[in-house]
This record gives structure tokens, sequence and C-alpha cells, in this order.
């Protein structure tokens, strides 16, 4: 079983650069979701990405693959989740791909790690708050492309924490 895998599925790119930082910080692999096999989920730490589409559509990619999860037994599985996507734009809608992808895994049995507090984020609705926290990293691209390394090195060692890496 592979330590750190990464899992992404990326339109514009931005998912795929997100995707390689995360791999960086944690020594682990960064796989397109289209390319991925059944094997490619079996790791110590699975990281899913994906950004959001439309009017909070999980991204093209995930869409024709995401069947791929429901063959997984992920029980006990420590999971963690990012996603991009527009909070000004998209605001009623932000990073919903996330909260679609935390439905799929919590029905195998997963167990997610690395959520994130919603301060230092303005939007008005997303699937991806749960008990009022994200339940993943927000990352945005769109408005905040500065923001988004440092929060990416904040959410990797909180992972590293949390999965005892």
């Amino acid at each position: 079983m592979s330590k750190v895998k990464v899992i992404f599925g990326s339109t514009t790119g931005n998912t795929e650069r997100a995707a390689g930082l995360i791999a960086a910080a944690l020594g682990g692999d960064a796989v397109n979701v289209s390319s991925a096999s059944r094997d490619d989920f079996d790791a110590d730490l699975l990281i899913l990405g994906t950004s959001t589409w439309g009017c909070g559509d999980l991204q093209d990619e995930w869409l024709s693959s995401s069947g791929i999860i429901d063959t997984l037994d992920l029980t006990g599985r420590k999971v963690a989740l990012f996603g991009l996507g527009d909070a000004m734009g998209f605001g009623d809608t932000f990073i919903n791909g996330v909260g679609t992808l935390y439905r799929q895994l919590i029905s195998r049995g997963a167990e997610i790690i690395g959520k994130c507090p919603v301060s230092g984020y303005e939007f008005s609705d997303s699937s991806a708050v749960v008990d009022g926290e994200f339940v993943g990293l927000p990352l945005d691209d769109d408005n905040e492309p500065e923001k988004s390394e440092a929060r990416i090195s904040a959410w990797c060692g909180q992972l590293k924490a949390e999965a005892g890496l």
C-alpha cells in the first residue's frame, strides 16, 4: 500500500497544480482520476481533489470516473478532500464538488480528516460545509490565488498530524 496518494480531476490545471503541491509536501504521488485504477485508491492516506463547475457540479473527469468510489471499501480509512471554486462568482455553490465526494466517501465508510474552518472565506452557501466547517481544504484560485500555497502548506501540516505521518 502506498503511503500517500492524491487523486484529482482538473479542467483548467488549477486543481492539478494544487494536487502536485500537496503530493510533494506529503511525499506522495498525484494521479488524475481519469487514468486512476482501483489500486490507486489503496493508500495509507488518500487525498481527493476536485473543482466545482456550473451550478455546483462535480468536475467532468470525476463525473465519468466517480463510480470507482462506489466499488471501494473505505471502512476506517483516512481520506482528505480539497477543492477549488469561485467564491465570488458562485458563492452559493462554493466547492460543492467536495460536498459531493464527501457524501460518497462517508457512504463507503471513510474517516474524513483535514476539515477546515469557514472563517477567512466569503461565500453564501456550500454543501461542503458540515457542522459549521468545510469537510476539506477550500481554494479559490479565481479570486485569491495568492493565498493558495500558504493554505496548502498549513493544511498539509494538519494532515501530517491527523494521519500520523
